[in-house]
């Protein structure tokens, strides 16, 4: 450290502070980066890579970018999963002795990103942290406890809550999955995979924070002071301790390591699991709720057909019902009656819903004035958004229904708030707060003033030319400005002995002479510190208007919250009326009856034919699981999907694609749908088939509905069979987990289950052959399938036709007979060379004991000790006979 300049010192000092975050170190015009984050930087950005003191021994790679451009910089970096510390000038350069002090100023990464041009509007972008209990901490699964706290720090979001008992890790993962967060803080010396799936960690920073940071007395007075608070109880918190714990943490986090300003995080939501449906990351896949399957966009997906929303609030919002489905039929049916009123009345729907339009993002303006990174252009969209409340307010007449008066009742137009930044802020400022032009003249009188003196500068100027021309009789006299020297007098030399007394030579020229007076010294000082002035004065105004929306917080965080609820209502309603969707029933009871039900996404993609409703009826008395059989491209996987999408969405609150819906309250929907693997963990298609499947037994309810598409095919025919008829009965049998089950299978088999079990019904999808090929009806009737079509499927598909015609020879033969008495199976047939005898293997057994041979009971019966040679004779006669040889 001796040996470096005192800027590098300064530079290894800071650094020592962020050694897992690129400090961006400003220099003048520039960030520079220094050593390793030089070298990282160089390589993300492309930047020409140089060094510091090369060819010393004190040489130091570097990279640097322009500081009016630095932000598009930081968000690459951000979005390659970096930190990123900004370290800045904290005094002016002209008045430093010595080198400039620096400091770091903010510090930006995935999870506390604010910058609207870094964030998806309609979805948040939340930071959680993880404490963990001593027996999870230990290794103890079956007693691990954990608490969880998530805060998306653009909008002040800030959900708390624990998971204990034997199901607690599962639940934590399907917390986290739901939340999303972009970063992720755990306990010091406990590993983030050993918490959380591997396969869910892709894309997440992880940060080890220090244990007396999850302490709970410590956090809990961090909470109460970050919320304004003397204790949590008011908020049903405080004897959460594991969750307080992670809250308290991720405040510390936030406030020591990112400087973050948390004066907008000023409430905590209690996530109660009760209050929801469960939605596993398995589920949430395979019905492709808010992630596609092909890219994890959201085209193709339930929230990409519902989410009609005008506002980024209400986006967000929407987003949220869909995940968090209810399980209140009180809350369920308040929030229909919503949709239904905006549903019948389009006019007043179209009105809302324009109105919204022009409401910018009022949650995340205000978190930026509160964190103090807003700009003058961010409050004229927060004036410009408050000036729409007054007619949104004028249409609350015509919005009688009481969900929506609710709503309105809480609707603050804040014109007080309106009319100051009107009177304030000017009508297009610049993109920046240091340099001007960000408050309306009239507006204060000094700033008035000093914009007089600029503005009017030169015709002062000129005043002063045509008087002294007058007082010293040089025509050619002229008042001139540079750089160096300021303002001045000109005279050519050939007037030289005319200037007055009065005038102070400042340079001689070759041809001219140039001198000031008093008064142009007194208005030069004047014109050159008004612009100062101006920019240091514009900006005090400005932050104490910002300060001014802060301390109306309250007021606006409530009506944003009503305002992002009638959007996301007028969504539903809007969806509902496009796609002509219907009024669900939703009750207490087990029964799920739709009529004529639609995939609100696949009739949506449908271009050139009309999507095929179809009725589907469970109950728990005799319609607990339906079997459904049928070929392959029939329609099946879209039948299941269908049905629990109808469930999902009638609980969200929305109308449903079906002419008639009866939905039993469902807590979980579990879904075993689709082929996948993991070879990350090392895990095959049918292990992952067989774990997705076990937690479904695991943790279903008589309340929960199960989706099972070709359980057991991962394995051999007799095993797969085996799997899922064991299954089924399980399903069955069971009273704790006798769920309302579909299950899709080419088992034909299993369709006697519906003989052997009072609560099993059969149903098939419709097919009609035509001309040696098949034609897909699309519709579910009641029965079983008594083919699979498989070989018809594959000539679609476009196999040789030599394969198609060899498959079917061969599916005749095990029709015939699957197995040869030895227990090989008979696939030759009559096509090629006969196989080389090899020693018999056992054969494998079937689901059900085979009836005995005739022959093998006739020899059984016959007594040998009294029988004559002829009578052996006789009787192997009979035999072969019966043998037909």
């Amino acid at each position: 450290m001796d040996t470096l300049t005192p800027m590098l010192r300064q530079y290894r000092a800071i650094k020592a502070q962020h050694p897992d975050a690129i400090l961006m170190f400003r220099l003048g015009d520039f960030y520079e980066m220094f050593y390793d984050d030089a070298l990282l930087a160089s390589r993300a950005l492309s930047l020409t890579l140089t060094a510091r003191g090369r060819g010393t021994s004190n040489e130091a790679p570097m990279c640097g970018v322009p500081y009016h451009a630095a932000d598009g910089y930081v968000a690459r970096l951000i979005q390659k999963g970096h930190r990123v510390a900004i370290c800045d000038q904290v005094e002016d350069a002209r008045a430093a002795k010595g080198i400039v002090r620096r400091a770091v100023t903010r510090v930006v990464s995935p999870g506390t990103v604010t910058d609207p041009a870094q964030l998806r509007a309609a979805e948040p972008n939340y930071i959680a942290a993880i404490q963990v209990s001593r027996d999870a901490a230990s290794g103890a699964r079956g007693g691990a406890a954990f608490g969880c706290a998530f805060l998306d720090l653009s909008t002040g979001d800030f959900r708390l809550s624990e998971h204990g008992g034997p199901g607690a890790a599962e639940a934590l993962a399907t917390q986290v999955a739901l939340f999303r967060p972009r970063e992720i803080l755990h306990p010091e010396g406990t590993a983030l995979d050993g918490l959380l799936p591997k396969d869910g960690l892709e894309g997440v920073l992880g940060h080890e924070v220090p244990g007396w940071t999850l302490a709970a007395d410590t956090a809990a007075r961090a909470l109460n002071e970050t919320l304004g608070v003397a204790t949590l109880a008011g908020f049903g918190v405080e004897e959460r301790h594991l969750a307080v714990g992670a809250a308290g943490a991720l405040l510390h986090y936030l406030q020591e390591a990112h400087k973050a300003d948390l004066k907008h995080v000023t409430r905590i939501t209690w996530c109660e699991p009760a209050d929801s449906m469960v939605l596993d990351e398995t589920t949430r896949r395979t019905l492709e709720v808010a992630e596609n399957a092909r890219d994890g966009g959201r085209d193709g997906t339930l929230l990409d057909v519902l989410d009609r929303t005008r506002t980024a609030m209400g986006g967000r919002l929407l987003r949220d019902w869909v995940l968090r489905p209810l399980l209140s039929v009180r809350v369920i049916e308040d929030r229909l009656d919503g949709v239904a009123f905006l549903v019948e009345r389009a006019a007043e729907r179209a009105a809302l819903r324009a109105h919204l339009s022009r409401v910018h993002d009022l949650e995340r303006l205000l978190a930026h004035c509160s964190m103090g990174t807003a700009n003058a252009r961010d409050l004229v969209a927060l004036r410009d958004s408050l000036a729409v409340l007054p007619e949104i307010a004028a249409g609350a007449i015509a919005l009688t229904a009481p969900p929506l008066a609710r709503l309105m009742q809480a609707l603050d137009v804040l014109d007080d708030l309106r009319q100051r930044l009107d009177e304030a802020l000017a009508d297009d400022p610049p993109a920046t707060v240091r340099e001007g032009g960000l408050i309306r003249d009239g507006f204060y009188r000094e700033l008035d003033d000093l914009r007089a003196i600029r503005r009017d500068g030169r015709a002062f100027l000129a005043s002063i030319e045509t008087r002294e021309r007058e007082r010293t009789g040089i025509a050619s006299l002229k008042v001139r400005y540079n750089k160096v020297f300021g303002y001045y007098l000109e005279v050519s030399n050939a007037h030289r002995k005319a200037v007055p007394t009065d005038y102070e030579r400042k340079q001689t020229l070759v041809g001219a002479e140039r001198y000031v007076t008093p008064e142009l010294k007194e208005y030069e000082a004047k014109v050159l510190t008004s612009q100062e002035r101006i920019e240091a004065l514009e900006y005090e105004l400005f932050v104490a208007l910002r300060g001014q929306v802060v301390a109306a917080a309250p007021r606006l965080r409530a009506t944003a919250a009503a305002l992002a609820a009638l959007d996301a209502l007028a969504a539903f309603a809007e969806a509902a009326a496009l796609q002509g969707y219907q009024r669900p029933k939703v009750d207490d009871s087990l029964r799920l009856r739709i009529v004529e039900g639609r995939h609100p996404v696949v009739e949506r993609l449908l271009e050139k034919e009309r999507f095929v409703p179809n009725d589907c009826l469970m109950d728990a008395d005799s319609r607990q699981i339906l079997i459904l059989t049928g070929p392959n491209m029939g329609g099946k996987s879209t039948y299941l999907r269908q049905v629990a999408l109808i469930v999902l969405m009638a609980q969200a609150g929305s109308f449903v694609p079906a002419a008639e819906a009866e939905i039993g309250m469902v807590d979980r929907i579990f879904s075993r749908v689709g082929a996948s693997d993991n070879l990350a963990r090392g895990q095959s298609t049918f292990l992952v088939e067989m774990i997705e499947t076990a937690n479904i037994l695991n943790n279903a309810t008589v309340r929960s509905i199960i989706l099972l598409d070709e359980v057991g095919r991962g394995t051999s025919t007799f095993d797969g069979l085996s799997i899922a008829w064991s299954v089924a009965e399980y399903l069955h049998d069971t009273p704790a987990v006798a769920a309302r089950t579909l299950f899709a299978t080419h088992y034909h088999e299993m369709i006697e289950l519906a003989i052997l079990k009072p609560r099993v019904a059969n149903l098939t999808m419709a097919v009609r052959e035509w001309n040696d090929t098949i034609v897909f009806l699309r519709r579910v009737l009641e029965g079983a399938a008594d083919r699979s079509y498989g070989i018809h499927v594959a000539r679609l598909a476009g196999l040789p036709r030599q394969v198609i015609d060899r498959a079917r020879e061969v599916l005749a033969n095990l029709e015939r007979e699957e197995l040869s008495r030895d227990g090989r199976p008979k696939l030759a047939g009559a096509s090629g060379p006969p196989p080389k005898v090899a020693t018999p293997t056992p054969a494998q057994l079937g689901l059900f004991a085979p009836e005995d041979d005739p022959v093998l009971v006739a020899l059984r019966e016959v007594e040998l000790d009294g029988m004559t040679p002829l009578e052996a004779l006789n009787l192997l006669a009979d035999l072969k006979k019966r043998l037909g040889s």
